[in-house]
Parts: structure tokens; C-alpha cells; sequence
């Protein structure tokens, strides 16, 4: 199959080193483009959830495709996040191709583009970090639950279905929380003149436009690696958000969600 040639790809959450992490489709993904910039939105290698015999080969190998891109002359910027936030003492290191940072502006094709992981946005990261991380546990463990259920509804035939997105959409009190987030990041972003802010953290892919009495902002948010499997794209001036479950890598059809009618 041929690569795609693309401009900038965004992915964020991939959490390399938990057992979530879906590493063999998104270093399937990563074969399938050729970016000129990649940026990793935060929670690349989940620290939290490190454990030394816990690493497959499948995490490596995503590794090993980034330093390919950087030995390829791709430009990647590596911002860190919550889970990721030991590295948040070398932010500003700069190695070749590599840019380790807390926050990137990007001007693309005029555009202003404010990009960052977002926990800074998290009420529960802000006050208690013990609690957030043993929520990450009760969350590793329904991911455990979720394989088992899926491994016995694919020896019947049946669909797999996700369990951690299933609670986030039927929770009001969770619906109101993602919406106050998008909120926080497009008021700053309007009030700082920036004309697209994007995030990750809160796992839920979109590209949308967020209107105040003040202005608009196009808001985008890259996903995970866990859950949604997506990616952001920019190319030939627009912004395209990539499910990878739409991917037909045999055919090299591509379906995208794509930015038409927005600036």
C-alpha cells in the first residue's frame, strides 16, 4: 500500500506501557503516512502505569517508528501530559528533529493553532492527584474486564463493544464536565486570538467550532489510543479527524471527517 503524504498528524493518549494501549493499530496507522510534522499531544508513555514486565513488543515497535520519522527528517514535537509529566523538566529540550515542550503554537497556512495536552483544564488533576491516579487503577481494571468480555462475545460471533465509553456517554454529570473543559480551552484560546486550540486528556475525539460573546475558536481533540483509535490530519488546508476503524488499508481507501465548512 502506498503512504499517504501528510502535512501534520496529531495523536494524543496512546499510553504506551498500559494495558489498554492499542500499539499494533496505531503502528499500523503510522506505516500508512508519510507527515512532515508529527505531534504527540501528552500521555504517550503512561508512566503511571509503568511496570518493567509489562513493555510488548508491539509498544516498542511504536517507538521505533517515531525515531524513524525523526531520522526521516520528520519534525516531531513530543508535549507531554499528566501521565507523562516527569518529562515536563526537560520541556524545552531540543535533540535534532525532536522537540520535547508543554505547549506548541503552530501557524499553518496563516492560522494560529494552540496545542497542549489539557490537564491542566482537569478539576480532578488539579486537586488531588491520589485520587486521580486511583481512578486510573479502577480504569486499568474495567479495561481488564472489557478484553475478557470482548474475547467471549468474539468466540460467539458477536461485536466487541467498549465499556469505558459507554459510561462516559451515559453520565450526565461526565457529558457536563467534557463540556465545561472544551469551554475553559476555547475561552482562553478566543481571548488570546488563537484560531484553533487542540487538545487530548479527556479521550474524546471532535473537531467543532465553540462560540462566545467574545468570538469563535475551532476546538479539536485528537482522542486515544485506548478507546477511540484516532488521529488528527492536516493537509491541502484542512483538518480531518481519522477513525481508525474506517481505515481500508488493503485498498487504500480512506474515509475522513473533513473540515469543508469551516475556516
Amino acid at each position: 500500500m502506498s503512504k499517504r503524504q501528510v502535512k501534520v498528524v496529531i495523536i494524543s493518549d496512546v499510553h504506551l506501557g498500559f494495558l489498554g494501549c492499542k500499539a499494533k493499530e496505531l503502528n499500523k496507522y503510522l506505516k500508512s503516512v508519510e507527515p512532515e510534522i508529527l505531534v504527540i499531544n501528552g500521555d504517550f508513555i503512561d508512566i503511571w502505569q509503568f511496570r518493567s514486565y509489562y513493555f510488548p513488543k508491539s509498544h516498542s515497535k511504536v517507538l521505533q517508528r517515531v525515531f524513524k520519522f525523526i531520522s526521516q527528517g520528520v519534525r516531531v514535537y513530543y508535549l507531554t501530559g499528566n501521565h507523562d509529566e516527569m518529562l515536563r523538566r526537560y520541556s524545552g529540550m531540543n535533540l535534532g528533529n525532536l522537540e520535547l515542550e508543554d505547549k506548541l503554537i503552530l501557524d499553518l497556512d496563516g492560522k494560529k493553532h494552540w496545542i497542549f495536552h489539557g490537564d491542566i483544564f482537569d478539576v480532578t488533576m488539579r486537586g488531588s492527584r491520589w485520587i486521580a491516579k486511583l481512578g486510573n487503577t479502577g480504569y486499568e481494571l474495567i479495561i481488564l474486564i472489557n478484553k475478557l468480555v470482548n474475547t467471549l462475545r468474539s468466540l460467539w460471533g458477536a461485536e466487541s463493544i467498549n465499556f469505558t465509553k459507554a459510561i462516559k456517554d451515559a453520565t450526565k454529570r461526565g457529558i457536563k464536565k467534557i463540556n465545561n473543559y472544551e469551554m475553559a480551552a476555547a475561552e482562553i484560546a478566543i481571548d488570546d486570538g488563537y484560531d484553533y486550540v487542540v487538545n487530548g486528556h479527556i479521550h474524546l475525539p471532535v473537531i467543532k467550532e465553540i462560540k462566545t460573546d467574545k468570538g469563535s475558536v475551532i476546538y479539536m481533540n485528537s482522542g486515544d489510543w485506548v478507546e477511540n483509535m484516532t488521529a488528527l490530519e492536516y493537509n491541502e488546508g484542512k483538518w480531518s479527524l481519522i477513525y481508525y476503524k474506517d481505515l481500508k488499508f488493503d485498498n487504500e481507501y480512506f474515509k475522513f471527517d473533513e473540515l469543508t465548512d469551516l475556516p
